[in-house]
């Protein structure tokens, strides 16, 4: 098995990074979207990052990958089981690839509805979304997806559950994953519904700066010539990401957000005139990781400035009399509002 490029190799791309390391230490964010050129790194990163974070704890044998010891987000049978009872090790985070030619069944799973009746058994076998559960669904060209498809996954990423039900028949399982697409917006526009699920919104650009794309060649090139080499040469480098990703996680639940920078949140969502509250909960969340991520125990304004543009800029209604880009729209805000 080839080895994957290092997360901490990518050249550029900075906010890209950014997002997949937010939604690695607060999962519950709600994933990311990465829309722009073709060859740009989207699916290198993913999969960079998924290789990166610390092997998870899972029970031995369990389809949808439940954590031992844990009181909630279990499988029917591992509910069940008698606590401890259990034998479980380690496995890497998954990464799951949904392509956009997949069926229903492939996705959430089929139901065996001949089994069920000859023999009185629930007889199913887990999709996609039990694959992913705690881990990465990826989506490339997510933007072309099929509308049934699109429905059921913002079924799922709202209620962190898989439901099947045939002929009288219903299964459901854990399905909590940190939800990436990807795609290219000259092919199509992704649906305002699951537009809205994604947590984070990154654009990405191939590079226009020679020495940039200099050094993203070279070190392809050098990957590609020679993959155990090139990934043991950033050993170290991905070694102290995953470090700050694991205190990240571990300093998260103590960073606290002072009143005036939930106060800044809201009037620049208000400034943006995005509707719900959904905005200003994603961006204090994402705010909130970041400053973990950086080892801060309190949430300061240039965290919120930081992950702005990342957290709003999917969230913004049409303007037809405003001809800038939803990414001009929000630093043209946030220097209205804060100077920044």
């Amino acid at each position: 098995m080839r080895a994957v490029f290092p997360f901490s190799a990518i050249v550029g791309q900075d906010e890209m990074k950014q997002a997949l390391l937010i939604a690695a230490v607060d999962p519950t964010i709600g994933g990311v979207l990465v829309f722009g050129d073709r060859g740009t790194g989207k699916s290198t990163a993913v999969r960079s990052l998924a290789a990166l974070l610390p092997g998870m704890a899972v029970v031995t044998g369990c389809p949808y990958n439940c954590a031992p010891g844990a009181e909630a987000g279990l499988c029917n049978q591992c509910r069940d089981a008698e606590p401890g009872s259990a034998p479980h090790g380690t496995k890497p985070v998954p990464v799951v690839d949904m392509p956009l030619g997949a069926t229903e069944d492939r996705v959430v799973g089929a139901l065996d509805l001949e089994r069920a009746l000859a023999r009185g058994e629930k007889a199913f076998e887990p999709g996609l979304l039990a694959r992913a559960n705690r881990g990465f669904l990826y989506i490339d060209e997510v933007n072309l997806l099929e509308d049934h498809l699109v429905d059921l996954l913002i079924d799922v990423a709202a209620s962190g559950e898989n439901v099947v039900e045939r002929e009288g028949l219903s299964v459901r399982h854990p399905a909590r994953f940190v939800l990436v697409g990807s795609g290219n917006p000259e092919e199509g526009e992704l649906r305002p519904q699951l537009l809205d699920r994604f947590g984070l919104s990154v654009e990405v650009r191939t590079p226009d700066d020679i020495a940039l794309r200099i050094a993203i060649v070279r070190r392809r090139d050098a990957y590609d010539r020679d993959p155990t080499g090139f990934v043991a040469s950033f050993g170290g480098d991905d070694a102290e990401c995953r470090d700050r990703i694991e205190a990240g996680r571990e300093l998260l639940p103590h960073v606290n957000v002072p009143d005036a920078v939930l106060e800044d949140a809201a009037k620049l969502c208000m400034k943006l005139g995005t509707d719900g509250l959904r905005a200003e909960l994603t961006l204090l969340r994402a705010a909130r990781a970041l400053a973990a991520l950086d080892g801060d125990t309190d949430v300061a304004r240039t965290h919120l400035l930081r992950i702005a543009p990342s957290a709003l800029r999917h969230r913004l209604r049409r303007d037809p009399l405003d001809e800038a880009g939803s990414t001009t729209r929000v630093a043209r805000a946030v220097e209205e509002q804060f100077g920044a």
